[in-house]
């Protein structure tokens, strides 16, 4: 017997806007039923678990013990300069000059996560 992973909990103080701002990240929408001021938001993914905010009082303190990281459809350069135009912040810059390595960013509400290089980007870099 296993466990199947069903969602990716993240504790928020705002639901429905850091669902919307996933949602903008991973190109799938909020349920028809999702309202600003809802306390539980899903977004689900197209293949895997859902992203479930749940909103509670107590702001994030520290780093994060999990965090997701994102592999992008376009480069890693672009994706990153998209994230950032979202309202992502970039927390350590690890990419290195010969194309390999990845960017650490946080959402707005100071969630970090990272974004990998692209299939594009590991095969350019690939001797």
């Amino acid at each position: 017997m296993v466990s199947v992973l069903q969602n990716v909990a993240i504790d928020c103080t705002d639901a429905y806007t850091l669902a919307r701002f996933w949602s903008e990240v991973t190109g799938r929408p909020l349920g028809p039923d999702d309202r600003p001021g809802d306390h539980e938001i899903a977004v689900p993914l197209a293949d895997g678990p859902a992203l479930y905010f749940n909103q509670v009082p107590e702001p994030k303190i520290v780093k994060n013990r999990v965090h997701l990281c994102l592999r992008p459809e376009t480069t890693r350069d672009e994706e990153v300069a998209r994230l950032l135009t979202l309202g992502a912040t970039l927390v350590a810059d690890r990419r290195n000059p010969d194309g390999t390595g990845w960017a650490v960013l946080a959402d707005p509400e100071g969630n970090e996560f990272c974004v990998l290089r692209s299939d594009a980007d590991r095969a350019a870099t690939m001797t």
